[in-house]
């Protein structure tokens, strides 16, 4: 895929905006909007949580930010009338990027509050990634070509962001659904950059490093071998990417998709790989779609190496659809949230099955 097409601009309340399209595009005939011209006084904070081990990051005002308006008022479309100011302009942009207006970690942060645990500034980024125009094109609907833009955006962002000074991790993840909490429909996705490594990457990293160490490969790409030879869980095999149920899952219909050989990060993929990663995320998300003849919520998150990198770590996204059955969604209860320890009540095969009686061909095409 060739390079994107990038205009980077300010909005009336100081936050960034960086517009991304397949083709050159004009600028926008007005400045950059913003819903509201008032600068929100972004200064989250970390407290140490003694038991665990690990930071907790705290900003109360998200609790102004907007949830679930109406149809009639959805800041992720393109800015119609300029008395009612969305995030973003009109124009021919495919993809858009923004701070968060109600940022959990903010670049800013400073003086944090004293308390009887040990504090600091939640340092970072909080960017929402917004995967079109369209409110009501899902990302799974999505041409190829343009989750392949997605996927080229995330990257980009990815590297400039892990690139600050400070970043320790960077973290894009998409919700969807009101059964996962989100607060706005329009297909979108964020991306957080970190001040430290949080406890999930930190683990997979030292897994993927003492792995690497006795074997000379990651667990991941030891994984991916296996779920090759053994073909039963397999939802995508293609030249570069695949996806599959893991032997392992830790939800019902949990899919995980990557590139065949490993890579670090998002901005490591050649065009032929990220050309095929959007044809087995596609693959993924439209089967989740269509399994219950309708739209599926899930969390998505793509798991790339810690900022100064990791031996024997492999890129890839995990998909969590909340669905136990047709009707019914698991939650985590006693065992997973008290214990970490998730507890199944359906076989990764099963689900496989299931997902693999799916045809989505036609539309990979």
């Amino acid at each position: 895929m060739p390079a994107a097409f990038s205009l980077r601009l300010r909005k009336t309340d100081g936050r960034a905006l960086t517009l991304y399209a397949r083709a050159p595009f004009e600028a926008p005939a007005t400045p950059a909007p913003s819903p509201s011209s008032e600068v929100i006084d972004a200064n989250p904070h970390l407290r140490w949580h003694p038991l665990r081990g690990e930071w907790v990051t705290y900003a109360a005002y998200r609790q102004h930010r907007t949830f679930l308006p109406p149809p009639e008022w959805n800041p992720l479309a393109p800015t119609r009338d300029p008395a009612r100011p969305t995030e973003l302009p009109a124009g021919d942009w495919e993809v858009a990027v923004f701070d968060n207006r109600y940022p959990s970690l903010a670049a800013g942060a400073h003086d944090a509050p004293v308390s009887i645990v040990p504090t600091a500034p939640a340092t970072g980024a909080c960017e929402v990634v917004v995967f079109g125009q369209d409110p009501l094109e899902a990302l799974g609907a999505m041409p190829l070509a343009r989750i392949g833009l997605v996927l080229q955006v995330l990257g980009e962002r990815c590297r400039e962001l892990a690139a600050r000074p400070g970043i320790a991790w960077v973290l894009p993840f998409e919700n969807r659904g009101a059964e996962v909490g989100v607060t706005l429909h329009h297909p979108h996705g964020q991306i957080y950059a970190y001040p430290v490594v949080p406890p999930v990457a930190a683990r997979m990293a030292a897994v993927a490093r003492e792995h690497a160490l006795r074997h000379g490969r990651g667990p991941l790409t030891d994984l991916i071998g296996r779920e090759l030879a053994d073909g039963a869980r397999l939802l995508y095999r293609g030249p570069h990417a695949l996806a599959f149920v893991p032997a392992c899952a830790r939800y019902p219909y949990e899919i995980w998709v990557a590139p065949i050989e490993p890579v670090a990060s998002l901005e490591s993929l050649d065009d032929a790989q990220r050309e095929d990663l959007a044809r087995a995320l596609k693959t993924a998300l439209r089967k989740l779609d269509r399994l219950w003849d309708r739209p599926s919520p899930y969390l998505m998150a793509w798991y790339a190496a810690p900022s100064g990198g990791s031996p024997g770590w492999h890129l890839h996204a995990q998909i969590w659809p909340p669905h136990r059955s047709r009707d019914r969604l698991k939650y985590l209860a006693g065992t997973e949230l008290a214990a970490g320890l998730f507890a199944m009540d359906a076989l990764p095969e099963d689900s496989a099955r299931a997902l693999q009686a799916v045809d989505v061909s036609a539309e990979l095409a």
